[in-house]
C-alpha cells in the first residue's frame, strides 16, 4: 500500500512538473510573440549597413503644394499665329528653298514670283505719274481762266477731272503694286522688273509647304504656311463638372508624350465659354517661357493646380507602398551595442496628399506625433523597407 502511494505521489509530482514547464513555454512563446509584434515595423541597422544602403536623413518640411486637376490637351497656337502665304496676282514660282519644318526670321525672303503682267502694271504707273504734272498744269490754268471768266466752265469741269481721275489712278496702282510686293519709290528710280520677293511676315517655322520651282500659282492658291513660335500656348480639354474651380491666372504644369517626366509651365489666360458635345470645355495656357522643342499638334498631359495650401510635404522617393498602404520610416536614433554603433528605424503608416516638383503631402491620421519632431528617411526607405519585410519572414522583428 506504501509502496502504490509513493508511486502515486511520482506520478503526480511528473504531471505537476509538465504543467508547470509546460506553462513556463507558453509564457515564454506569448512573450516572443509579444516581442515580435512590438518589432515587426522597427529595422535595425549596423553602421556599415548605413552605409552601404546610401541612407539620407532629413525633416518633414511645411510647402506650398497645390489641389491639382489632371487633364489633357495638346500645343497650339491662335488662328493668327498661322500665316498662309500667297501671291494676289499669281504668278510662276521663280525661286524657294523652304521646306516644312524650315525656321525663319521676320523679314527672311520665302519665295520669289514671276509674272509678265507686273512689267505692264508698273509701265501704266509710271506713265499716270508722267502725265500728273502736266494735268496739275493743265487744271490750274482752266481754273484761273474760268475765275476771270475767260474760259468756260465746261473746259475747266474737264480739266478738274481729268487731272482728279489720274490722281486716283495713282493711288489705286500704288496699293495694286504694294499689295504684289514692289517699292514703288524704286519704281520711281527706274527700277522695273517682271519678279517680286515675298518676304516673311513673322519669325517662326514652315509648316506646310504647297508649291515648287517652275509651279504657275493662281491667285487663290496657297504657297506656303508659317506658324508663329513666339505665340504658342497650350490648349487644354477640361469636362464640365471640373470647369468651376478652373480660374484664370492658375498654374499649368504640362509634360510631352515623349518626355512624361520633364514638367513645364503655363498659366490659365483664357476659360472658353461653350461646351462642346462632349461636355467639355476648351482652356488656354500662356507658356511661362518658350521652349524650342515644341510643336503645334503635339499632345499633352496637364495638372491645373486649382488651389494652393501650406502642407507637411516629404520628398517622394521617402515614401514607400506595402499592403495597399503608405509608409514613411522615421529615425529612431543610433544606439551602441556590443561595441558596435546600431542605427534604429521606425514604419509609419502615413497618407499621401497631393505632389508637387516631387514633393508629397503627407498626414499621419490618428497619431498624435508632431511632424515637425520627427527625423525622417529621405533616401533608401525601399532598402529598409526590404530589410524589414524580409527579416519579419524570417521570423524576427530587427535586422542585424
Amino acid at each position: 500500500m506504501k509502496n502504490t502511494f509513493k508511486y502515486i505521489s511520482k506520478i503526480s509530482m511528473a504531471l505537476l512538473l509538465g504543467m508547470a514547464i509546460t506553462s513556463c513555454g507558453s509564457k515564454n512563446e506569448e512573450a516572443t510573440e509579444e516581442h515580435h509584434e512590438e518589432g515587426e515595423n522597427t529595422v535595425e541597422l549596423s553602421q556599415a549597413q548605413f552605409e552601404q544602403a546610401g541612407i539620407k536623413i532629413g525633416n518633414v518640411e511645411q510647402r506650398v503644394i497645390g489641389s491639382e486637376l489632371r487633364v489633357n490637351g495638346v500645343i497650339d497656337v491662335p488662328p493668327q499665329s498661322n500665316v498662309s502665304i500667297n501671291m494676289p496676282y499669281g504668278g510662276f514660282v521663280k525661286y524657294t528653298e523652304m521646306l516644312p519644318g524650315t525656321k525663319v526670321k521676320k523679314g527672311q525672303l520665302l519665295v520669289v514670283i514671276e509674272n509678265p503682267e507686273f512689267i505692264q502694271f508698273q509701265q501704266d504707273y509710271l506713265e499716270s505719274l508722267a502725265n500728273r504734272d502736266f494735268l496739275k498744269a493743265e487744271f490750274e490754268r482752266q481754273e484761273e481762266l474760268y475765275k476771270e471768266k475767260v474760259a468756260s466752265g465746261k473746259n475747266y469741269q474737264q480739266a478738274k477731272s481729268d487731272y482728279l481721275a489720274n490722281e486716283a489712278r495713282i493711288k489705286s496702282m500704288e496699293e495694286r503694286l504694294k499689295l504684289i510686293g514692289f517699292s514703288t519709290s524704286k519704281i520711281k528710280e527706274g527700277n522695273v522688273s517682271a519678279s517680286v520677293n515675298i518676304y516673311s511676315p513673322v519669325t517662326g517655322a514652315v509648316r506646310e509647304v504647297y508649291t515648287n520651282v517652275g509651279k504657275y500659282i493662281n491667285p487663290q492658291d496657297v504657297i506656303m504656311d508659317i506658324t508663329n513660335s513666339e505665340d504658342l500656348h497650350v490648349e487644354l480639354t477640361v469636362y464640365e463638372n471640373d470647369v468651376p474651380r478652373v480660374k484664370e491666372g492658375q498654374r499649368i504644369r504640362f509634360a510631352l508624350a515623349n518626355a512624361p517626366g520633364e514638367w513645364r509651365e503655363a498659366e490659365v489666360f483664357l476659360v472658353g465659354s461653350g461646351v462642346r458635345e462632349d461636355r467639355s470645355v476648351t482652356v488656354h495656357g500662356h507658356l511661362k517661357q518658350m521652349y524650342e522643342d515644341l510643336k503645334p499638334g503635339m499632345y499633352v498631359a496637364a495638372k491645373v493646380e486649382t488651389d494652393s495650401n501650406e502642407v507637411w510635404a516629404v520628398p517622394e522617393e521617402s515614401i514607400v507602398r506595402f499592403g495597399g498602404k503608405h509608409y514613411v520610416f522615421a529615425y529612431a536614433g543610433e544606439k551602441s551595442e556590443n561595441d558596435e554603433t546600431m542605427h534604429d528605424f521606425e514604419m509609419l503608416e502615413v497618407i499621401k496628399g497631393y505632389t508637387e516638383d516631387a514633393y508629397t503631402q503627407i498626414s499621419l491620421g490618428d497619431s498624435a506625433q508632431d511632424l515637425s519632431a520627427i527625423e525622417l528617411v529621405t533616401k533608401g526607405a525601399f532598402t529598409l523597407l526590404a530589410k524589414a519585410k524580409n527579416t519579419e519572414e524570417e521570423g524576427g522583428g530587427h535586422g542585424h
